[in-house]
Protein backbone atom coordinates (compact mmCIF):
# COMPACT_ATOMS: atom_id res chain seq x y z
CA UNK A 1 0.00 0.00 0.00
CA UNK A 2 1.10 3.39 -1.37
CA UNK A 3 1.60 6.23 1.15
CA UNK A 4 1.82 9.95 1.66
CA UNK A 5 2.05 11.93 4.06
CA UNK A 6 1.76 15.92 4.59
CA UNK A 7 3.40 17.47 7.81
CA UNK A 8 1.67 20.82 8.39
CA UNK A 9 3.46 21.86 10.81
CA UNK A 10 4.05 25.14 8.69
CA UNK A 11 0.38 25.34 7.23
CA UNK A 12 -0.61 24.51 4.07
CA UNK A 13 -1.20 26.87 0.68
CA UNK A 14 -1.20 25.82 -3.08
CA UNK A 15 1.98 27.12 -4.08
CA UNK A 16 3.54 24.94 -0.90
CA UNK A 17 1.71 21.63 -1.94
CA UNK A 18 2.88 22.23 -5.71
CA UNK A 19 6.17 22.48 -4.61
CA UNK A 20 6.80 19.44 -2.28
CA UNK A 21 4.94 17.58 -5.23
CA UNK A 22 7.93 18.53 -7.48
CA UNK A 23 10.50 18.00 -4.91
CA UNK A 24 9.23 14.46 -4.07
CA UNK A 25 9.45 13.81 -7.73
CA UNK A 26 6.60 14.77 -9.17
CA UNK A 27 7.96 16.02 -12.81
CA UNK A 28 8.13 19.94 -13.26
CA UNK A 29 7.08 19.42 -16.88
CA UNK A 30 3.76 17.44 -15.74
CA UNK A 31 2.53 20.86 -13.66
CA UNK A 32 3.64 23.20 -16.68
CA UNK A 33 2.01 21.43 -19.22
CA UNK A 34 -1.53 21.15 -17.17
CA UNK A 35 -1.13 24.60 -16.64
CA UNK A 36 0.17 25.84 -20.44
CA UNK A 37 -3.66 23.86 -21.53
CA UNK A 38 -4.96 26.56 -19.86
CA UNK A 39 -3.55 29.33 -22.31
CA UNK A 40 -3.37 32.01 -19.36
CA UNK A 41 -0.18 34.89 -19.60
CA UNK A 42 1.40 33.20 -16.70
CA UNK A 43 5.02 31.75 -16.55
CA UNK A 44 5.87 29.08 -13.80
CA UNK A 45 9.24 29.20 -11.99
CA UNK A 46 10.46 26.86 -9.72
CA UNK A 47 13.89 27.65 -7.65
CA UNK A 48 15.59 26.38 -4.36
CA UNK A 49 15.17 28.51 -1.50
CA UNK A 50 16.51 27.96 2.31
CA UNK A 51 13.96 28.05 4.74
CA UNK A 52 15.57 27.62 8.70
CA UNK A 53 18.52 25.38 7.16
CA UNK A 54 16.26 23.09 5.42
CA UNK A 55 17.10 23.22 1.50
CA UNK A 56 13.25 23.46 -0.22
CA UNK A 57 11.41 23.96 -3.92
CA UNK A 58 9.62 26.95 -4.23
CA UNK A 59 6.98 27.74 -6.88
CA UNK A 60 5.95 30.76 -8.01
CA UNK A 61 3.70 32.21 -10.77
CA UNK A 62 4.86 35.00 -12.67
CA UNK A 63 2.16 37.17 -13.90
CA UNK A 64 3.26 40.52 -16.54
CA UNK A 65 6.66 39.17 -15.12
CA UNK A 66 6.20 40.17 -11.65
CA UNK A 67 5.18 37.35 -8.98
CA UNK A 68 1.31 37.00 -8.96
CA UNK A 69 1.53 37.81 -5.22
CA UNK A 70 3.67 40.97 -5.54
CA UNK A 71 0.88 42.06 -8.16
CA UNK A 72 -1.90 41.01 -6.32
CA UNK A 73 -0.97 43.55 -3.27
CA UNK A 74 -0.10 45.97 -6.11
CA UNK A 75 -3.66 45.69 -7.30
CA UNK A 76 -5.82 45.08 -4.72
CA UNK A 77 -4.19 45.63 -0.51
CA UNK A 78 -1.58 43.53 0.91
CA UNK A 79 -2.61 40.40 2.75
CA UNK A 80 -1.21 38.98 5.52
CA UNK A 81 -0.24 35.41 3.99
CA UNK A 82 1.81 34.49 1.02
CA UNK A 83 -0.44 35.40 -2.23
CA UNK A 84 -3.16 33.86 -1.58
CA UNK A 85 -7.10 34.71 -1.03
CA UNK A 86 -8.75 34.15 -4.19
CA UNK A 87 -12.18 34.54 -2.90
CA UNK A 88 -12.61 37.79 -1.96
CA UNK A 89 -16.34 39.76 -3.12
CA UNK A 90 -19.63 38.05 -3.79
CA UNK A 91 -20.98 41.49 -4.81
CA UNK A 92 -21.15 43.24 -8.50
CA UNK A 93 -21.26 46.61 -5.83
CA UNK A 94 -17.81 46.28 -4.68
CA UNK A 95 -15.05 47.73 -6.33
CA UNK A 96 -13.00 45.44 -7.68
CA UNK A 97 -16.19 44.09 -9.32
CA UNK A 98 -14.44 42.91 -12.37
CA UNK A 99 -13.43 39.24 -10.96
CA UNK A 100 -14.51 35.64 -12.55
CA UNK A 101 -17.17 33.97 -11.40
CA UNK A 102 -17.08 30.34 -10.64
CA UNK A 103 -18.99 29.69 -13.99
CA UNK A 104 -16.50 31.04 -15.79
CA UNK A 105 -13.49 29.60 -14.27
CA UNK A 106 -15.48 26.15 -14.51
CA UNK A 107 -15.69 27.11 -18.46
CA UNK A 108 -12.07 27.84 -18.37
CA UNK A 109 -10.98 24.72 -17.00
CA UNK A 110 -13.55 22.43 -19.50
CA UNK A 111 -12.15 23.99 -22.66
CA UNK A 112 -8.74 23.28 -21.48
CA UNK A 113 -7.17 20.13 -23.20
CA UNK A 114 -6.42 18.48 -19.94
CA UNK A 115 -6.86 15.01 -18.79
CA UNK A 116 -10.11 14.32 -17.17
CA UNK A 117 -9.40 13.67 -13.40
CA UNK A 118 -7.03 16.81 -13.60
CA UNK A 119 -9.82 18.63 -15.13
CA UNK A 120 -12.31 16.65 -12.69
CA UNK A 121 -10.01 17.38 -9.67
CA UNK A 122 -9.09 21.30 -10.36
CA UNK A 123 -12.99 21.96 -11.05
CA UNK A 124 -13.56 20.33 -7.95
CA UNK A 125 -10.82 22.62 -5.38
CA UNK A 126 -12.82 25.23 -7.03
CA UNK A 127 -16.15 24.18 -6.40
CA UNK A 128 -15.22 23.89 -2.83
CA UNK A 129 -13.57 27.38 -2.36
CA UNK A 130 -17.23 29.08 -3.54
CA UNK A 131 -19.13 26.55 -1.53
CA UNK A 132 -17.22 28.43 1.61
CA UNK A 133 -17.15 31.47 0.55
CA UNK A 134 -21.26 30.81 -0.41
CA UNK A 135 -21.78 29.62 2.89
CA UNK A 136 -20.11 32.32 4.79
CA UNK A 137 -22.04 35.09 3.32
CA UNK A 138 -25.23 33.41 2.62
CA UNK A 139 -25.67 34.02 -1.20
CA UNK A 140 -25.47 31.97 -3.83
CA UNK A 141 -22.50 30.13 -5.10
CA UNK A 142 -23.00 31.69 -8.36
CA UNK A 143 -22.68 35.25 -7.31
CA UNK A 144 -18.62 34.42 -6.09
CA UNK A 145 -16.49 36.26 -8.19
CA UNK A 146 -12.76 35.74 -7.66
CA UNK A 147 -10.24 38.63 -8.37
CA UNK A 148 -8.20 38.92 -11.35
CA UNK A 149 -5.09 38.66 -10.73
CA UNK A 150 -5.35 36.62 -7.96
CA UNK A 151 -7.59 34.16 -9.56
CA UNK A 152 -4.94 33.32 -12.04
CA UNK A 153 -2.45 32.47 -9.13
CA UNK A 154 -5.30 30.57 -7.46
CA UNK A 155 -6.21 28.49 -11.15
CA UNK A 156 -2.41 27.62 -11.52
CA UNK A 157 -2.18 26.29 -8.42
CA UNK A 158 -5.41 24.02 -8.58
CA UNK A 159 -4.68 22.74 -11.73
CA UNK A 160 -0.59 22.38 -11.34
CA UNK A 161 -1.56 20.56 -7.47
CA UNK A 162 -4.41 18.33 -9.56
CA UNK A 163 -1.91 17.46 -11.78
CA UNK A 164 0.36 16.46 -8.97
CA UNK A 165 -1.70 14.06 -7.98
CA UNK A 166 -2.90 12.49 -10.85
CA UNK A 167 0.87 11.51 -11.31
CA UNK A 168 1.20 10.53 -7.89
CA UNK A 169 -2.29 8.50 -7.97
CA UNK A 170 -1.56 6.93 -11.67
CA UNK A 171 0.96 4.31 -10.25
CA UNK A 172 -2.39 2.52 -8.21
CA UNK A 173 -3.93 3.62 -4.66
CA UNK A 174 -2.32 5.93 -2.96
CA UNK A 175 -3.47 6.62 0.57
CA UNK A 176 -3.47 10.09 2.22
CA UNK A 177 -2.68 11.31 5.64
CA UNK A 178 -2.23 14.76 7.05
CA UNK A 179 -0.56 15.85 10.66
CA UNK A 180 -2.81 18.16 12.75
CA UNK A 181 -2.88 21.47 10.59
CA UNK A 182 -0.69 24.69 12.20
CA UNK A 183 -3.33 27.76 11.22
CA UNK A 184 -0.99 30.30 12.79
CA UNK A 185 -2.97 33.44 14.68
CA UNK A 186 -3.16 37.01 14.58
CA UNK A 187 -5.46 38.56 12.40
CA UNK A 188 -5.94 38.42 8.60
CA UNK A 189 -7.20 41.48 6.52
CA UNK A 190 -9.80 40.33 4.20
CA UNK A 191 -11.95 42.23 1.71
CA UNK A 192 -14.73 42.29 3.90
CA UNK A 193 -12.95 43.47 6.56
CA UNK A 194 -10.04 42.00 9.66
CA UNK A 195 -10.78 38.32 10.77
CA UNK A 196 -9.12 36.19 13.33
CA UNK A 197 -6.97 33.47 11.71
CA UNK A 198 -7.80 31.31 10.55
CA UNK A 199 -10.00 33.39 7.65
CA UNK A 200 -13.79 32.48 7.46
CA UNK A 201 -13.40 30.30 4.40
CA UNK A 202 -10.32 28.80 5.65
CA UNK A 203 -11.63 27.50 8.80
CA UNK A 204 -14.82 26.58 7.05
CA UNK A 205 -12.66 23.86 4.42
CA UNK A 206 -10.55 22.83 7.35
CA UNK A 207 -13.91 21.87 9.37
CA UNK A 208 -13.24 18.05 10.48
CA UNK A 209 -9.43 18.40 10.23
CA UNK A 210 -7.07 18.54 13.36
CA UNK A 211 -5.90 21.88 13.61
CA UNK A 212 -4.10 24.30 16.06
CA UNK A 213 -2.20 27.53 16.50
CA UNK A 214 1.47 28.10 17.45
CA UNK A 215 5.01 29.87 16.45
CA UNK A 216 3.61 32.91 13.87
CA UNK A 217 1.25 35.61 14.57
CA UNK A 218 0.45 35.35 10.62
CA UNK A 219 -1.73 32.99 8.56
CA UNK A 220 -0.48 29.78 7.82
CA UNK A 221 -2.86 28.14 6.16
CA UNK A 222 -4.59 29.26 3.21
CA UNK A 223 -8.36 28.62 1.70
CA UNK A 224 -6.35 27.36 -1.82
CA UNK A 225 -4.19 25.15 0.51
CA UNK A 226 -7.02 24.12 2.51
CA UNK A 227 -9.58 23.20 -0.66
CA UNK A 228 -6.96 20.99 -2.21
CA UNK A 229 -6.42 19.27 1.47
CA UNK A 230 -10.16 18.94 1.69
CA UNK A 231 -10.27 16.90 -1.74
CA UNK A 232 -8.01 14.86 -1.24
CA UNK A 233 -10.09 13.62 2.08
CA UNK A 234 -7.21 12.55 4.15
CA UNK A 235 -6.53 10.41 6.82
CA UNK A 236 -5.87 12.26 9.93
CA UNK A 237 -4.70 9.17 11.77
CA UNK A 238 -0.61 8.29 11.63
CA UNK A 239 0.41 6.99 8.92
CA UNK A 240 1.16 2.74 9.41
CA UNK A 241 4.95 1.42 9.36
CA UNK A 242 5.87 3.03 6.14
CA UNK A 243 9.18 2.75 4.58
CA UNK A 244 8.94 6.70 3.15
CA UNK A 245 11.32 6.56 -0.40
CA UNK A 246 11.12 10.11 -1.36
CA UNK A 247 9.90 13.49 0.69
CA UNK A 248 9.56 16.77 -0.43
CA UNK A 249 9.78 20.50 0.82
CA UNK A 250 7.64 23.25 -0.35
CA UNK A 251 8.67 26.57 0.65
CA UNK A 252 6.52 29.84 1.31
CA UNK A 253 6.87 32.74 0.61
CA UNK A 254 7.78 34.24 3.83
CA UNK A 255 11.19 33.24 5.64
CA UNK A 256 10.93 34.08 9.48
CA UNK A 257 13.91 33.73 11.73
CA UNK A 258 14.22 30.19 13.38
CA UNK A 259 10.66 29.23 11.55
CA UNK A 260 10.85 26.32 8.68
CA UNK A 261 7.75 27.71 6.30
CA UNK A 262 8.27 24.78 4.34
CA UNK A 263 5.09 22.19 4.07
CA UNK A 264 6.69 18.25 4.14
CA UNK A 265 5.31 15.58 1.88
CA UNK A 266 6.45 11.89 2.13
CA UNK A 267 5.69 9.29 -0.01
CA UNK A 268 6.49 5.55 0.81
CA UNK A 269 5.43 2.15 0.66
CA UNK A 270 3.20 0.73 4.02
CA UNK A 271 3.97 -2.72 5.57
CA UNK A 272 1.04 -4.41 6.20
CA UNK A 273 1.07 -7.14 8.65
CA UNK A 274 -2.25 -8.67 6.81
CA UNK A 275 -1.06 -11.11 4.04
CA UNK A 276 -4.43 -10.36 2.12
CA UNK A 277 -4.41 -7.45 -0.47
CA UNK A 278 -5.30 -3.88 0.84
CA UNK A 279 -6.40 -0.66 -0.79
CA UNK A 280 -7.25 2.64 0.33
CA UNK A 281 -11.15 3.18 -0.45
CA UNK A 282 -13.34 6.54 -0.69
CA UNK A 283 -16.83 6.55 0.93
CA UNK A 284 -19.31 8.83 -0.52
CA UNK A 285 -22.48 8.63 1.00
CA UNK A 286 -25.63 10.90 0.94
CA UNK A 287 -29.13 10.85 2.12
CA UNK A 288 -32.00 11.48 -0.09
CA UNK A 289 -35.84 11.58 1.05
CA UNK A 290 -37.50 13.78 -2.43
CA UNK A 291 -35.79 11.55 -5.06
CA UNK A 292 -37.73 9.54 -7.45
CA UNK A 293 -36.19 6.20 -6.74
CA UNK A 294 -36.20 5.29 -10.85
CA UNK A 295 -33.48 8.15 -10.41
CA UNK A 296 -31.84 6.50 -7.91
CA UNK A 297 -31.73 2.69 -9.60
CA UNK A 298 -30.16 4.60 -12.69
CA UNK A 299 -27.81 6.30 -10.70
CA UNK A 300 -26.68 3.19 -9.47
CA UNK A 301 -25.83 1.35 -12.51
CA UNK A 302 -24.39 4.70 -13.88
CA UNK A 303 -21.73 4.81 -10.93
CA UNK A 304 -20.82 0.96 -11.66
CA UNK A 305 -20.47 1.28 -15.02
CA UNK A 306 -18.36 4.59 -14.65
CA UNK A 307 -15.71 2.52 -12.39
CA UNK A 308 -17.41 2.44 -8.54
CA UNK A 309 -16.11 -0.64 -6.38
CA UNK A 310 -19.43 -0.88 -4.92
CA UNK A 311 -22.72 1.56 -4.19
CA UNK A 312 -25.63 0.24 -1.46
CA UNK A 313 -28.95 1.68 -1.05
CA UNK A 314 -30.62 1.88 2.20
CA UNK A 315 -33.77 2.79 3.23
CA UNK A 316 -33.63 5.42 6.28
CA UNK A 317 -36.07 6.87 8.63
CA UNK A 318 -35.19 10.96 7.96
CA UNK A 319 -36.06 13.92 9.92
CA UNK A 320 -40.13 14.92 9.94
CA UNK A 321 -40.41 10.96 9.68
CA UNK A 322 -39.82 10.89 5.97
CA UNK A 323 -38.32 7.76 4.20
CA UNK A 324 -35.45 7.96 2.53
CA UNK A 325 -32.67 6.10 0.85
CA UNK A 326 -28.95 6.59 2.48
CA UNK A 327 -26.51 5.97 -0.67
CA UNK A 328 -23.62 4.97 -0.42
CA UNK A 329 -20.56 4.47 -2.67
CA UNK A 330 -17.28 2.99 -2.98
CA UNK A 331 -14.78 4.46 -4.96
CA UNK A 332 -11.06 4.48 -6.06
CA UNK A 333 -8.97 7.96 -4.75
CA UNK A 334 -8.12 8.45 -8.12
CA UNK A 335 -11.77 8.42 -9.32
CA UNK A 336 -13.49 9.86 -6.07
CA UNK A 337 -13.72 13.45 -7.88
CA UNK A 338 -15.41 12.15 -10.73
CA UNK A 339 -17.69 10.22 -8.44
CA UNK A 340 -18.53 13.01 -6.20
CA UNK A 341 -19.70 15.51 -9.86
CA UNK A 342 -21.68 12.41 -11.23
CA UNK A 343 -23.71 12.10 -7.71
CA UNK A 344 -24.20 15.88 -7.46
CA UNK A 345 -25.42 15.97 -10.96
CA UNK A 346 -27.51 12.68 -11.48
CA UNK A 347 -29.16 13.18 -7.12
CA UNK A 348 -30.65 16.15 -5.86
CA UNK A 349 -28.56 15.99 -2.75
CA UNK A 350 -26.68 19.36 -1.77
CA UNK A 351 -23.83 17.52 -0.03
CA UNK A 352 -21.85 14.69 0.49
CA UNK A 353 -20.28 12.79 3.01
CA UNK A 354 -16.46 11.83 2.36
CA UNK A 355 -14.30 9.51 4.21
CA UNK A 356 -11.18 7.04 4.11
CA UNK A 357 -11.57 3.95 4.91
CA UNK A 358 -8.60 0.56 4.69
CA UNK A 359 -10.17 -2.12 2.54
CA UNK A 360 -8.78 -5.49 2.80
CA UNK A 361 -9.75 -7.97 0.26
CA UNK A 362 -8.89 -11.51 -1.09
CA UNK A 363 -6.83 -12.51 -3.38
CA UNK A 364 -9.23 -13.38 -6.49
CA UNK A 365 -8.87 -15.53 -9.77
CA UNK A 366 -11.47 -17.06 -12.05
CA UNK A 367 -12.22 -21.08 -12.91
CA UNK A 368 -14.44 -22.27 -15.52
CA UNK A 369 -15.91 -25.29 -14.86
CA UNK A 370 -18.52 -27.36 -17.41
CA UNK A 371 -21.84 -27.88 -16.54
CA UNK A 372 -24.89 -29.49 -18.42
CA UNK A 373 -25.81 -25.99 -19.15
CA UNK A 374 -22.21 -24.83 -20.51
CA UNK A 375 -19.29 -23.49 -19.48
CA UNK A 376 -19.75 -21.08 -16.06
CA UNK A 377 -17.28 -18.89 -14.44
CA UNK A 378 -16.81 -19.31 -10.73
CA UNK A 379 -15.12 -16.76 -8.67
CA UNK A 380 -12.64 -17.80 -5.77
CA UNK A 381 -11.08 -15.84 -3.26
CA UNK A 382 -7.74 -16.78 -1.59
CA UNK A 383 -6.18 -16.25 1.65
CA UNK A 384 -2.74 -16.70 1.80
CA UNK A 385 -3.22 -18.97 -1.31
CA UNK A 386 -5.94 -21.11 0.21
CA UNK A 387 -9.43 -21.32 -1.50
CA UNK A 388 -12.37 -19.79 0.87
CA UNK A 389 -15.10 -18.38 -1.19
CA UNK A 390 -16.65 -19.36 -4.30
CA UNK A 391 -19.39 -18.46 -6.05
CA UNK A 392 -20.52 -18.69 -9.59
CA UNK A 393 -21.15 -16.02 -11.60
CA UNK A 394 -24.25 -14.44 -11.91
CA UNK A 395 -24.22 -13.27 -15.54
CA UNK A 396 -22.90 -16.22 -16.80
CA UNK A 397 -25.45 -18.53 -14.86
CA UNK A 398 -28.11 -16.13 -15.67
CA UNK A 399 -27.50 -16.64 -19.91
CA UNK A 400 -27.37 -19.97 -19.56
CA UNK A 401 -30.86 -20.18 -17.60
CA UNK A 402 -32.17 -18.15 -20.42
CA UNK A 403 -30.34 -20.12 -22.98
CA UNK A 404 -31.80 -23.74 -21.75
CA UNK A 405 -35.40 -22.90 -20.05
CA UNK A 406 -34.19 -23.82 -16.87
CA UNK A 407 -34.89 -22.18 -13.45
CA UNK A 408 -31.57 -20.00 -12.79
CA UNK A 409 -30.81 -21.48 -9.24
CA UNK A 410 -30.42 -24.73 -10.77
CA UNK A 411 -27.49 -23.52 -13.07
CA UNK A 412 -25.87 -21.77 -9.76
CA UNK A 413 -26.28 -25.39 -7.97
CA UNK A 414 -24.87 -27.01 -11.06
CA UNK A 415 -21.97 -24.65 -11.10
CA UNK A 416 -21.41 -24.98 -7.42
CA UNK A 417 -21.34 -29.15 -7.71
CA UNK A 418 -19.38 -29.05 -10.57
CA UNK A 419 -16.72 -27.09 -9.36
CA UNK A 420 -16.91 -28.87 -5.82
CA UNK A 421 -16.28 -32.18 -7.92
CA UNK A 422 -13.19 -30.27 -9.59
CA UNK A 423 -11.87 -30.04 -5.32
CA UNK A 424 -12.35 -33.55 -5.17
CA UNK A 425 -10.97 -35.21 -7.69
CA UNK A 426 -7.93 -32.64 -7.60
CA UNK A 427 -7.70 -33.95 -4.10
CA UNK A 428 -7.35 -37.63 -4.85
CA UNK A 429 -4.95 -36.66 -7.73
CA UNK A 430 -2.46 -35.49 -4.72
CA UNK A 431 -3.34 -38.28 -2.42
CA UNK A 432 -2.36 -40.66 -5.28
CA UNK A 433 0.83 -38.76 -6.35
CA UNK A 434 1.76 -38.86 -1.95
CA UNK A 435 1.17 -42.32 -1.51
CA UNK A 436 3.56 -43.53 -4.24
CA UNK A 437 1.22 -44.17 -6.84
CA UNK A 438 1.31 -43.57 -10.43
CA UNK A 439 -1.36 -41.25 -11.47
CA UNK A 440 -2.27 -44.08 -14.53
CA UNK A 441 -3.29 -47.05 -12.66
CA UNK A 442 -7.28 -46.09 -13.19
CA UNK A 443 -9.16 -42.48 -12.93
CA UNK A 444 -8.47 -40.10 -9.81
CA UNK A 445 -11.50 -40.34 -8.39
CA UNK A 446 -11.63 -44.10 -8.09
CA UNK A 447 -7.79 -44.40 -6.93
CA UNK A 448 -8.17 -42.09 -3.95
CA UNK A 449 -11.07 -43.91 -2.61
Amino acid sequence: MRVAFLECFAGIAGDMFVAAAVDAGVPFEVLSEAVAALQLDVVLRLEKVDRSGIFSSRFQVLVHGQPAESAEQTHLHEHSHEHEHPLAHHSHKHEHAHGRSLAQIRSLIAAAPLDQPIRERATRIFELLGAAEAKIHNVPVDTIHFHEVGSLDAIVDIVAASAAIDYLERSGPLQWHVSAINVGGGMAECAHGTFPVPAPATAELLRGLPTYSAHLQKELATPTGAAILHSLAPRTAPPPPTAFTSIGYGAGTRNPKGFPNVLRLSLGEAFLESASGSEDVVVLETALDDLNPQILAHTAELALAQGALDLMLTPVLMKKGRPGTLLTLLARPADAARMEAMLFRETSTLGLRVRREARRTLDRRHESVHTAYGPIRVKLGLLHGEVVNAAPEFEDCRAAAANHNVPLKLVYQAAIAAWRQRQEDFAGTESIAGSGQGIGHGNAKGSGQ
